[in-house]
C-alpha cells in the first residue's frame, strides 16, 4: 500500500480543465498534505459525491480539513486511518482564443430593413468560476475533461443567443459593424446567466465582422450610388446624353435604337435648351451693338443718335446749329456754314482755337 505525501498537480498542458489523481494502489494518510497552486482547486469526492473543496494553498489533512468527507464516511472518532477517495484537480485559469462561428445565418429584425439574415464570427474566452458546480454539472466523475469537451457545446449556446441579444440592443444593421465592441459586451452579459448555472464564467466575447445577404448588399451599394448622383443629376444627364451622341455617331443604326427608347427625346431637349441659350445671348449681343454710351455722362444713346437724351451733350464732332457730322478740327459746318467751336474728339469737351491738347482729358488735338 502507497501512502501519499504530498498530493498535488503540475499542469504542463495548455487545454486541461479537470485532472484526476490516480489512486489505484495509493491511500490517503493522516500525514498528507495537500498543496493547490494558484488558478487550480482540488476536489475531494466519495463515491460520486462531491464533498470538500480546497482553494489554493497548502493543507495538512485532518480531521479538521476535512470536514464533509469525514461526515460522509461517518468516522466516529475523527480520520485516523488510511483512505482511498476521489481527487480531482480544476484548472480555473481563463481559456481564451476559442473561434465562433454561424453555420447559418441569424435572422435579426431591423427597423428599417424587417427581417435580416445575418452570418457572424469571432472569438470568446472562459473559465471555470465555480469548481463545485461545474463538476457536479458537467464534469461528473470522468478522469479527464479538457478544452474540446465544451468548446462545442458553448459554441451552441453562444450563437443561440446572439439572435435575442442583438434584438434587445436596437442596433441597426447598418451600423453593426461600428459598434462590434458594444455588440460583443452585450452578448458576454446576456449569456452569463447560462454559463453560471455550469459554474462557468464567460470572460470575453469579440464580434469580428458581420456579413450580410448578397442581394442585401448589392442593394445597399446601388442605393449609395444614387444618393452620390442625386446631388448632380443634371450633370450625370448630360454626360449620358454626350456619350450616347458619340456612340450613334460610329452606329448610325443605333441613333434609331435610342430615339425609340426615348433617348432621342432627351437629347433633343438637351439641344432645344442649348439652341434657346445661344438665341438669348445672340439678342443680348444685338441689342448691345445698337447702342452706344455717350462720351461725358455714359448714358446708353442709340445708335445714330447725334446727342445724349441724358445731359445733351452732342455725340462726338457735330454741327450744333444742324446736327451734322463735322470731322475734328473742321471750323465751319460743311452743310449750314455754322462757324464751328473746337471740340474735343476724344470727350466732346469744348477746346479753344489754336489749342494742341484737351483742357480735359489730354487729348492731342
Amino acid at each position: 500500500m502507497g501512502l501519499l505525501k504530498n498530493i498535488e498537480w503540475t499542469d504542463d498542458s495548455k487545454n486541461t480543465i479537470v485532472y484526476k489523481v490516480d489512486m489505484k494502489n495509493d491511500y490517503v494518510s493522516k500525514g498528507s498534505v495537500l498543496t493547490v497552486r494558484d488558478s487550480q482547486a482540488a476536489i475531494f469526492a466519495h463515491k460520486g459525491r462531491m464533498a470538500d473543496v480546497f482553494l489554493p494553498g497548502f493543507y495538512k489533512l485532518d480531521t479538521d480539513s476535512i470536514p464533509v468527507l469525514t461526515k460522509i464516511m461517518s468516522w466516529k472518532y475523527g480520520f485516523e486511518n488510511p483512505f482511498r477517495s476521489d481527487i480531482y484537480f480544476v484548472n480555473t485559469k481563463q481559456f481564451t482564443n476559442f473561434k465562433w462561428g454561424t453555420a447559418n445565418p441569424i435572422i435579426v429584425r431591423d427597423a428599417d430593413y424587417g427581417a435580416v439574415r445575418i452570418r457572424g464570427y469571432g472569438s470568446y474566452s472562459f473559465r471555470i468560476k465555480d469548481p463545485f458546480v461545474f463538476m457536479q454539472e458537467l464534469s461528473g466523475t470522468n478522469s479527464s475533461f479538457k478544452t474540446e469537451d465544451i468548446t462545442d457545446y458553448i459554441k451552441s449556446i453562444v450563437v443561440s443567443g446572439i439572435s435575442d441579444a442583438i434584438g434587445e440592443s436596437k442596433i441597426p444593421v447598418l451600423d453593426m459593424a461600428g459598434n462590434l465592441l458594444e455588440l460583443g459586451e452585450i452578448v458576454r452579459k446576456s449569456m452569463q446567466p447560462s454559463f453560471e448555472q455550469m459554474g462557468m464564467e464567460l470572460t470575453k466575447f469579440v464580434f469580428e465582422n458581420f456579413s450580410m445577404p448578397k442581394e442585401l448588399e448589392e442593394a445597399l451599394d446601388k442605393n449609395t450610388s444614387l444618393g452620390m448622383m442625386r446631388g448632380n443629376m443634371d450633370t450625370y444627364m448630360q454626360m449620358a446624353q454626350a456619350d450616347a451622341l458619340k456612340e450613334a455617331a460610329k452606329n448610325p443604326g443605333m441613333a434609331g435604337s435610342a430615339m425609340g427608347a426615348g433617348l432621342g427625346f432627351g437629347m433633343g431637349n438637351m439641344f432645344g435648351g442649348m439652341y434657346a441659350q445661344n438665341m438669348q445671348n445672340a439678342q443680348q449681343n444685338n441689342a448691345s451693338a445698337k447702342t452706344a454710351a455717350c462720351p461725358k455722362c455714359g448714358a446708353a444713346v442709340k445708335a445714330g443718335a447725334k446727342f445724349c437724351p441724358e445731359c445733351g451733350s452732342p455725340m462726338g464732332n457735330v454741327c450744333p446749329k444742324c446736327g451734322a457730322a463735322v470731322k475734328a478740327g473742321a471750323k465751319f459746318c460743311p452743310e449750314c456754314g455754322q462757324k464751328l467751336q473746337a471740340v474735343c474728339p476724344k470727350c466732346g469737351a469744348a477746346v479753344k482755337a489754336g489749342a494742341k491738347f484737351c483742357p480735359e482729358c489730354g487729348q492731342k488735338l
